[in-house]
């Protein structure tokens, strides 16, 4: 590569990926490292494994209801091994779409480790090689962090866990965020005897509270045992099995125990201090609002800048990069009402703000909230319920949040986001003629303030 280019992307996740295919169609010069496989933590090891051993896992409950709705089926049996091979084929369909993406664009990729070596100077580590690129993206995501404990290395984090070679009987989740608790969820569902243990009062922290109680109340009631104010003080193998010894002094002998802990950005051995680049107090690459760093022609974009820490917004943020430097069309993302999901089971669906950060901001705040029985569940004995929750802003009627529990929130919330963002107010809820039956329906039915 003797040529100068324009940008140079490390990480080939999906963040990098955008900006490298925008920027090279605006005309630039683009070449991309990955040293691991392309689309990143959330094609390979997050996002969509995950979604697809959750969409795995749920299918326990629907052969459970089948005979409710007049269905009679045989002995259900799971085969991990299908679809683990399963899940890999679609993997390597995906990577094969990211790469070929890239070519068709007419950037160059490298299969290897990149680190920086001055503002415009890139290091190629498999072949030594320097080059030189006016402009440089870091887009190299986060990792998972393990807890400082004695027997940490026994424990496998999420990005092992998709290639088990088989399903343990039981299994510890030591983290009570939405890694934590979607892999409970599925595993459990899985056949998996799970213990899920959090040191903080109630699971997902910075999530609105009726969302927190009623996720837990639906985990404890599908058989998952949640121990919170408690934490792991060590691993240690015992014959066959692992035994993790419990801070409160208790102790649980398990087949694996899965550091749901946290998430750090990925910045090791990158070059950084060589090239300028600082970081905040977390260990983040510190960057201003449309992703410049405190480096000249050093940008950074996704979870490794640690904004917001979601695909969809790192893909964003890379398109601005992009249009913004070679397409002379500049635009910032935006961070405000980004609409979310966790994949547990029932699935949570949030935009907007909480409650309590709603009465924080905001001098009179109204709350809607319903809670019934999905249809799913009427014809059988289940009790799962649904939950349903609209923030408002009393003097503008403006709706500040919308935090939904239950059956397809996710996909209730993508399109409820769209209001949300607009400006809608519940006066504008309240005049959408609803869609009957549904779920959904009750987000524009709810006429009465919760007490």
């Amino acid at each position: 590569m003797t040529q100068q280019l324009d940008l140079f992307v490390i990480g080939g996740g999906s963040g990098g990926v955008r900006a490298a295919r925008i920027a090279a169609g605006h005309g630039a010069k683009v070449a991309l490292a990955e040293e691991y496989r392309y689309g990143g933590t959330c094609v390979i090891r997050g996002c969509v494994p995950k979604k697809l051993l959750v969409l795995a896992s749920r299918l326990a409950d629907e052969i459970g209801r089948a005979p409710d709705f007049g269905w009679t089926i045989g002995e259900p049996r799971f085969d991990w091994a299908a679809l683990r091979a399963a899940k890999d084929r679609e993997l390597a369909r995906l990577e094969g779409l990211y790469r070929e993406g890239l070519q068709r664009a007419g950037v160059r990729t490298i299969d290897s480790r990149a680190t920086l070596e001055g503002p415009h100077t890139v290091r190629i580590a498999a072949t030594g090689e320097k080059v030189n690129a006016r402009r440089v993206l870091i887009a190299t995501g986060g990792t998972p962090v393990r807890p400082d404990i004695p027997g940490a290395h026994l424990a496998i984090t999420s990005n092992e866990i998709f290639d088990l070679s088989e399903l343990p009987r039981r299994a510890v989740i030591e983290g009570g965020g939405y890694i934590a608790v979607e892999f409970a969820c599925l595993l459990q569902r899985l056949g998996v005897r799970v213990t899920l243990v959090y040191r903080g009062g109630l699971i997902l922290r910075r999530f609105d509270d009726d969302l927190r109680r009623h996720l837990d109340e639906a985990m404890r009631a599908s058989g998952i045992d949640i121990r919170t104010g408690e934490a792991v003080a060590s691993i240690a193998r015992h014959g066959g099995v692992l035994r993790v010894a419990l801070k409160s002094g208790a102790s649980l002998d398990t087949d694996l125990v899965l550091a749901a802990t946290g998430r750090r950005p990925n910045v090791a051995g990158l070059g950084l201090e060589t090239a300028g680049v600082e970081l905040d107090a977390g260990g983040a690459i510190r960057v201003q609002s449309d992703s410049r760093t405190s480096a000249p022609g050093i940008w950074a974009v996704g979870d490794v800048t640690d904004r917001i820490a979601l695909t969809p917004v790192a893909i964003r943020e890379g398109h601005a990069f992009a249009d913004t430097v070679f397409g002379r069309d500049p635009w910032v993302c935006d961070h405000r009402d980004v609409p979310s999901a966790v994949f547990s089971t029932p699935e949570i669906g949030t935009v907007g703000l909480t409650e309590a950060q709603a009465r924080e901001a905001y001098d009179c705040v109204d709350i809607y909230r319903s809670t019934f029985r999905p249809t799913a569940n009427t014809l059988s004995s289940r009790p799962e319920r649904m939950l349903m929750k609209i923030v408002v802003d009393r003097d503008s009627d403006r709706v500040l949040g919308v935090h939904l529990c239950g059956p397809d929130a996710a996909e209730m919330i993508q399109l409820v986001g769209i209001a949300v963002k607009m400006g809608a107010t519940k006066r504008q809820f309240d005049q959408t003629v609803a869609v009957h039956p549904t779920a959904a329906e009750e987000l524009v039915t709810m006429r009465s303030p919760a007490g």
